[in-house]
C-alpha cells in the first residue's frame, strides 16, 4: 500500500521524537520504597508486618564461632554489606483479632539515627492510627523495641494501650542501680527505656508480668531470656489450628544463626542462655509448624523454621492476596 506524503511525515517526526527522548533519559527517579507494610492472614488473625528501617551489625559482633566459618556461612547469602557492617531489618507486629489491635515491639522512633523510626508512619500507611492500639507488647527492653512508645514530640505514641513489659527485664532496665554496674556500651540504653515507659507508668498502663500472669486473650508469654534478662517470645492462638510466635530477639543474623544456632550476638547478657533460648524456640517452631515473626529477619521477617540437619533455615513467606472478604 503506497505511503502518503503526509503520512511518510507524520511517521519521521514520531521517530524523531522518540529518539529525542531515549537521548534525554527519564525524569523519574525514584526518592523511596514503597511503604514498609505487610499484610498475613494467619488463621482468624490479620498480621502487620511493619518496617522500621535497618542497622548495620559488624560480622565481628558474632561470637562463639570463628571467622572463617562466619565467612563460609555468608558466603552467596548476599546479605548487603557496607564498611559499617550487615543490613540487618528492625520489624515491628500487629496482630488484629476482630476489632482488637496488639502491637508487638515499637521500633526505634527518635532514639537511633537517620532511615530509622518508621514503625509510626507505616502503621499509619497501612490504614491504622496508632490511637487504637490496644495492647503493646515488648519482646525487651533495648532501645529498637521500646523507643517508639513515645512519638517525635516526646509524648505517648499510643495513649489508649496497656504496655506489657516482662518484670525480669523491667527490673533490670528501670533500675538506675543496674545501670551503673552494666557494661559500658549498653549502659545508654537504660534512661532511652526509662523516658520511653515513664507515661504510661504515670498513666498506671504500664505492667510488669511474671511468667505465670494472664496477658491480654490468646497471648502467652514464652521464656526466652538470654539476651536480656527478661527477653520473652509471644504465642498467640491464631485459630484454626495455628499459631505465631513472635521471637524478638531470637536471631540478630539470620545467614548465619539458623545454621549455627550457637553462635551468639556480644549484645547477649547471657550467651549460654540465649543459645539454649535460640535452640528451644527454633525447635518448637519446627515441630509444631508455627508461623514465626522476626524482628531482625529481613522484612517483613514473616515465615516459618525447618529443620536442616542437626540445625535450621527460614522458610519466607511467599506474598499472597488477602482473603476476599464475603
Amino acid at each position: 500500500m503506497p505511503v502518503s506524503p503526509t503520512s511518510r511525515v507524520a511517521v519521521a517526526m514520531l521517530l524523531a521524537a522518540c529518539a529525542a527522548f531515549a537521548r534525554a533519559g527519564t525524569t523519574h527517579a525514584p526518592q523511596q520504597q514503597v511503604p514498609g507494610v505487610y499484610h498475613q492472614q494467619i488463621g482468624q488473625l490479620q498480621v502487620t508486618a511493619l518496617f522500621d528501617g535497618t542497622v548495620a551489625l559488624g560480622r565481628q559482633e558474632l561470637v562463639g564461632i570463628d571467622a572463617g566459618a562466619v565467612t563460609r556461612l555468608l558466603d552467596h547469602r548476599y546479605v548487603p554489606e557496607d564498611g559499617k557492617g550487615l543490613q540487618t531489618a528492625i520489624n515491628a507486629y500487629l496482630v488484629q483479632r476482630g476489632d482488637h489491635l496488639t502491637l508487638v515491639d515499637t521500633g526505634t522512633a527518635q532514639c537511633f539515627g537517620p532511615g530509622l523510626g518508621q514503625v509510626l508512619g507505616n502503621l499509619r500507611a497501612a490504614g491504622y492510627a496508632p490511637s487504637e492500639v490496644d495492647e503493646v507488647l515488648l519482646t525487651h527492653a533495648h532501645p529498637d523495641h521500646l523507643c517508639g512508645l513515645l512519638d517525635a514530640q516526646g509524648k505517648p505514641a499510643f495513649p489508649k494501650a496497656t504496655v506489657w513489659l516482662s518484670k525480669a527485664d523491667a527490673d533490670y532496665w528501670l533500675d538506675p542501680a543496674s545501670e551503673a554496674t552494666a557494661p559500658q556500651p549498653l549502659r545508654f540504653a537504660f534512661k532511652l527505656a526509662r523516658d520511653a515507659v515513664a507515661p504510661y507508668a504515670a498513666a498506671g498502663t504500664l505492667r510488669r508480668f511474671a511468667p505465670d500472669d494472664a496477658l491480654p486473650a490468646g497471648v502467652t508469654a514464652l521464656d526466652s531470656h538470654g539476651h536480656t534478662p527478661g527477653h520473652v517470645s509471644y504465642r498467640v492462638d491464631a485459630g484454626a489450628g495455628q499459631q505465631l510466635l513472635v521471637w524478638g530477639d531470637i536471631v540478630h543474623f539470620h545467614a548465619v544463626q539458623f545454621a549455627r544456632p550457637d553462635a551468639s550476638y556480644e549484645a547477649d547478657s547471657d550467651r549460654n542462655a540465649a543459645i539454649a533460648s535460640r535452640r528451644r524456640m527454633m525447635t518448637e517452631a519446627t515441630n509444631n509448624g508455627w508461623w514465626v515473626a522476626g524482628a531482625h529477619l529481613p522484612f517483613p521477617g514473616l515465615g516459618h523454621v525447618r529443620h536442616e540437619g542437626d540445625a535450621f533455615a527460614w522458610v519466607p513467606s511467599e506474598f499472597a492476596p488477602l482473603p476476599v472478604k464475603q
